[in-house]
């Protein structure tokens, strides 16, 4: 299949990047799932400090979210650049588990207990655990916070489809989860050899068909772009076959290689990365297969049906941003547990240690592990709104936003709306006197139009 020259102004939100230079000027950043960003966080941020943000939480009464991380894997996939913990044996991770219960005490005695979890989530490599492992956690978390059985909770755990099968679907669903999100990532053999992550398609069907009788809401496929090997045609039949699956929710994201800070990706050599005219070949190949599907572009590598929450939220304004990404939830304070997980609670931003034996140690000192931290200015929360609103509703209305924090917000973000200027003459947004909107090639690269307004980038 070859993409259309153009569908910009497409019903769902898709169009095509037809200038290579886009993705090199506006391609990376941050993803901005809150702002502060993670890298704005400063050391010095005090277990006390922590204390009294959750305290301040509490007073909100917003509903609360919680994050864990589990990052142990037993393989070293040669594209990955997360943190994590090879190993063979799930026995590895029992003090692991003992140290996230020593979290969530230290935690919960600062939490009012009638507080609403109104959503969870497990990422990293979850079913890495066996299924008791996975029940013991679910009855600790209940045991420290009170667990929700509502059925409008949003309880989510990402699964490597090499790590599972029908029956931890089953056990999953037992335990309280509804949504899932799978890491497929390729089905072509030779790109998965090439990255050392080999995992026979019938695997990923055998899982989808389960969780699509099972009833899981909102089941979401993750896939990867710019891998050695790729082509447009092999990806086309990947997405052809992904398609096929009916997910709710498509991701795709994008390879990036810096084999200077991710040890692993320097087993994969340049030369068989896709040339840059193949790599947006491919990009708009897939592009063109998700609008002709009916997909709808949420956002960045986001696509999802019409009839799926994540669309409906966003065609009625009500789309948020938190530490998971786009939900279809009201905002709501976030708690990370785990090594190098990030909180966002009331005015505070804070991340654990990245490393196990620092987080480790906090905890056995009886300290929460809190590393590093920020306390928001009245300036942060101006911003944090307009990115969220700008990444949320593909638009921003500056006088509604001044009306909100009651001042004239053009004025305020105009260092903000200089340095909107090239994308404008890029077509990535017009403008329109207070109103900004991003057009269906800039939703691909929301994250860059939002950072213009991040007073804390270095």
């Amino acid at each position: 299949m070859t993409a259309r020259a153009i569908i910009d102004d497409h019903p769902q939100g898709i169009a095509l990047i037809r200038d290579a230079g886009l993705l090199r000027r506006y391609g990376s950043g941050s993803r901005y799932a809150s702002y502060p960003t993670a890298e704005s966080l400063t050391t010095g941020f005090s277990d006390t400090e922590l204390a009294t943000a959750l305290a301040h939480s509490n007073a909100s009464g917003r509903d609360l979210s919680v994050y864990m991380h589990l990052p142990f894997c037993r393989q070293n996939c040669h594209h990955c650049a997360n943190s994590r913990i090879t190993a063979s044996n799930p026995r590895r991770v029992e003090p692991y588990i003992s140290r996230l219960d020593r979290e969530m005490v230290l935690v919960s005695r600062h939490l009012d207990s009638k507080r609403e979890i109104s959503q969870l989530h497990w990422g990293g490599t979850p079913t890495f655990l066996t299924l008791g492992q996975m029940s013991d956690l679910i009855d600790r978390l209940d045991a420290r916070f009170g667990l929700s059985n509502s059925r409008h909770r949003d309880y989510s755990i990402k699964i490597d489809p090499r790590e599972a099968d029908v029956f931890t679907l089953r056990h999953l669903q037992a335990l309280g989860f509804n949504r899932l999100s799978l890491s497929v990532l390729e089905l072509d053999p030779r790109v998965q050899r090439a990255i050392n992550r080999y995992q026979p398609q019938v695997l990923t069907e055998q899982l989808v068909d389960e969780a699509h009788r099972l009833g899981f809401h909102s089941l979401g496929l993750e896939l990867m772009h710019g891998l050695p090997g790729q082509t447009r045609e092999s990806f086309a039949e990947t997405l052809e076959q992904v398609i096929a699956m009916a997910p709710a929710r498509l991701s795709l994201f994008h390879y990036t290689h810096q084999p200077e800070r991710f040890t692993a990706q320097r087993r994969i050599r340049a030369e068989d990365l896709p040339q840059a005219d193949e790599q947006l070949a491919i990009l708009n190949t897939a592009l063109a297969m998700l609008a002709d599907a009916g997909y709808v572009h949420i956002g960045m590598e986001v696509f999802a049906r019409p009839e799926d929450p994540l669309a409906i939220a966003q065609a009625r304004g009500k789309l948020s941003r938190c530490l998971n990404g786009y939900s279809a939830f009201p905002p709501c304070d976030h708690l990370g547990l785990g090594v190098g997980a990030l909180s966002r609670l009331g005015d505070s931003v804070t991340r654990n240690p990245m490393t196990l034996g620092e987080y480790e140690a906090r905890l056995d000192a009886g300290r929460l592990p809190v590393e590093r931290g920020l306390r928001l200015t009245d300036d942060d929360h101006l911003r944090a709104r307009a990115i969220e609103r700008l990444m949320c509703d593909m638009c921003l209305d500056l006088t509604t936003l001044g009306q909100e924090f009651g001042l004239d917000a053009g004025r305020h973000l105009g260092d903000a709306l200089a340095r909107l200027a090239p994308a404008e003459r890029d077509g990535l947004v017009r403008r329109r006197e207070q109103r900004i909107e991003v057009t269906p090639t800039g939703r691909l690269l929301i994250h860059r139009l939002a950072a213009v307004f991040d007073a804390r980038a270095g």
